[in-house]
């Protein structure tokens, strides 16, 4: 899996939406209030470092397990550490991908969410470079 059109946070106007003051119930249903609590800016609610975010589409499906699937847009903040764990933007040898990070014995490696692609492990003299830590994707149901 690759990832493509890369957008700074920067370049998008702000945009409040409604916000309802109810919940919604994901298992049996409530009644629904008939009011707005407030607005709410998607940008303020899904971008804790503005100057360091920026989206990107994803291409392929080697993260399927892990919700993100082809042609998504990934949120991606680049003012994070990756740790362990983190989905993020990789780099290694020039190829831009996304994948889990893990340190396994004391090694860095790149874990695909889907088990028709194998792990990249960084040995040797292979640069990696994390460009940043995936914080949300964005895909219609």
């Amino acid at each position: 899996m690759w990832v493509e059109d890369v957008w700074s946070s920067n370049q998008f106007p702000r945009c409040l939406l409604p916000l309802a003051g109810a919940s919604v119930a994901a298992g049996f249903p409530s009644p629904a209030d008939d009011y707005v609590e407030k607005n709410l800016d998607l940008n303020e609610y899904l971008i804790s470092n503005p100057a360091a975010t920026f989206f990107v589409r994803v291409s392929g499906d080697s993260m399927i397990n892990a919700g993100i699937h082809d042609r998504d847009i990934l949120i991606v903040d680049r003012a994070l550490t990756a740790q362990s764990g983190h989905v993020v933007i990789a780099v290694i040898e020039g190829e831009l991908m996304v994948k889990r990070l893990r340190q396994l014995h004391r090694k860095w490696v790149l874990i695909p969410e889907n088990d028709a692609f194998p792990p990249i492990e960084i040995k040797g003299e292979v640069e990696l470079i994390i460009w940043g830590v995936v914080t949300y994707v964005v895909h219609p149901l």
